[in-house]
This record gives structure tokens, C-alpha cells and sequence, in this order.
């Protein structure tokens, strides 16, 4: 992808999407944007990388959100006006009205605010240091939440504590972000990156077809009435079903007895 304000590199089977604006708190401009979505179509046409890592520069901050001095800017310059305001079908913040067809894990380091937040709600996981900050703050200033943050929030910590934050604009620590599910995982500062990449490796080293097949059926049955969804499952499971008799057969000869290689 073009350089500038996100790096994409390849690291094992994972690729790493990074926003490269740690003086901005990795906000997000509009040609910021315009990479992030670049940065997300190389991924996904790229079959080698099993895993999204997406993360941002620095210790200070994960991402904080929209730019808001450069929306600010737009009034005055109209040109920047054109980029803010033009159509982006595929999410403000880039690709956050699109769901990636392989997992993403969110690396964060300090502040995950506003679109920031709604970015790490579109991963799959999310591993935050003990320094994390996570919040709607945008509340204050009446700025909505159109990158997925009201959708994506109360399927992951449920409705209730899904509107506290959103109503609130609260922020939380990490702690009380593990504890409400919103976290996946705290690590010590500086390891969140490292955490994330030793999970990427492990989700890759299984049976590709099955784990996609899962993650589809929780992704999309999460919404449909139980009967739908359980339907979806079957439908989705019985494509699949070859991989599980191998992998049957060789558990069967012992491969993964007593837990062995569970879990990543």
C-alpha cells in the first residue's frame, strides 16, 4: 500500500495494520481513512495473512478517534471540506461498515476513544495493556457514533453495559474493560503487540475452513432468532464436515490427547 499515515507489513501469518500518527493520538484524518481502507483490502486479498493485527504508533494511544482539529479545519478549508464529506460507503473511519472474512485482533496501548473504540469493536479481540483507556468522550460534544460503536458495543458486553458507556461517554480502565468483556486480555505495557502476534500464530495454526465456518455462524447468527441461527450453523457446518473427520481420525491416533496444543 502507499505510505504515509499507515503501514502495512507481514509478519508470520499475521499482517499488521498500523495508524502512524502517534503526535495526533493516531486520530484519523480523511487520507488516513483512505489507507486504513487500502490497508484492509491488501488483508483480505492477501491469503497468506490468516489474521488482522491492527494497531497504532506508540505507547500513548491505540487511536482517538476522528481528527477533530481537522474537522474543525474544514470549516475554513475547502478542499479538506470535500475529503470529510465525501461518500464513504465502506465506513467513516475506513472499513468499519464491512466484516473482515478472517479474524482481527486489536492491539492497544493507552487511549481507544471514540472511532478509536468503534475501530477495536470491529476486531474479533481485543488485547489491551494495563495502561488501557477506553471510552465514548465524543458524547460531550454531541459527535454520534457512526462507525458500528452502538451495533458493535452491546453484542460484545451486552445491552446494559453497552449504554452505559454510549450514554455516559465514560472511560474505562482496563481492568473494568476485562471485566466487562470488552477487553479480551490485559498484558504489561509494551506487550500488546507481542500478545496479539503469539495469537495470530496460534489461530492460524488450526484447520482454516473449520474456525472461518465457526466464526461466521457466531458473526452472523448473533442477531437471528435461535432457530435461524441454529440453522445457519448446520448449513455453514456441514461444508465442512471432511475437516472434521480428519481431524477426528488423527485425534484418534493421538494427536492432541490430554489437551495438548488447546488454545492460543
Amino acid at each position: 500500500m502507499s505510505p504515509g499515515k499507515v503501514s502495512y507489513e507481514r509478519k508470520g501469518a499475521a499482517a499488521i495494520l498500523t495508524i502512524e500518527r502517534p503526535e495526533r493520538r493516531n486520530a484519523v484524518d480523511p487520507e488516513t481513512a483512505d489507507q486504513l481502507l487500502e490497508g484492509y483490502r491488501s488483508f483480505e486479498t492477501d491469503d497468506d495473512a490468516r489474521v488482522l493485527v491492527l494497531t497504532g504508533s506508540g505507547d500513548a494511544a491505540f487511536c482517538a478517534g476522528a481528527d477533530l482539529k481537522s474537522v474543525a479545519a474544514a470549516a475554513e478549508d475547502e478542499e479538506l471540506a470535500k475529503q470529510w464529506l465525501a461518500p464513504r460507503p465502506d465506513g467513516p473511519l475506513g472499513f468499519t461498515r464491512l466484516t473482515p472474512s478472517k479474524p482481527a485482533i486489536a492491539a492497544i496501548s493507552g487511549y481507544a476513544l471514540a472511532g478509536g473504540l468503534e475501530l477495536a469493536l470491529w476486531c474479533d479481540l481485543r488485547i489491551g495493556t494495563d495502561t488501557a483507556q477506553l471510552g465514548f468522550p465524543e458524547r460531550r460534544w454531541g459527535v454520534p457514533l457512526i462507525d458500528g460503536g452502538t451495533q458493535r458495543l452491546p453484542r460484545i458486553v451486552g445491552l446494559g453495559r453497552g449504554l452505559d458507556l454510549i450514554l455516559s461517554g465514560r472511560i474505562v480502565d482496563a481492568n473494568e474493560a476485562l471485566g466487562m468483556g470488552l477487553l479480551t486480555e490485559v498484558v504489561p505495557a509494551g506487550k500488546h503487540l507481542e500478545r496479539a502476534l503469539e495469537i495470530a500464530e496460534g489461530l492460524a495454526t488450526f484447520p482454516q475452513e473449520t474456525m472461518l465456518a465457526d466464526r461466521r455462524a457466531a458473526i452472523e447468527g448473533v442477531g437471528l432468532p435461535l432457530a435461524d441461527g441454529l440453522a445457519l450453523e448446520a448449513e455453514l457446518g456441514s461444508k465442512v464436515t471432511g475437516v472434521g473427520v480428519e481431524g477426528a481420525a488423527r485425534f484418534a491416533a493421538g494427536e492432541g490427547r490430554g489437551g495438548s496444543g488447546a488454545g492460543v
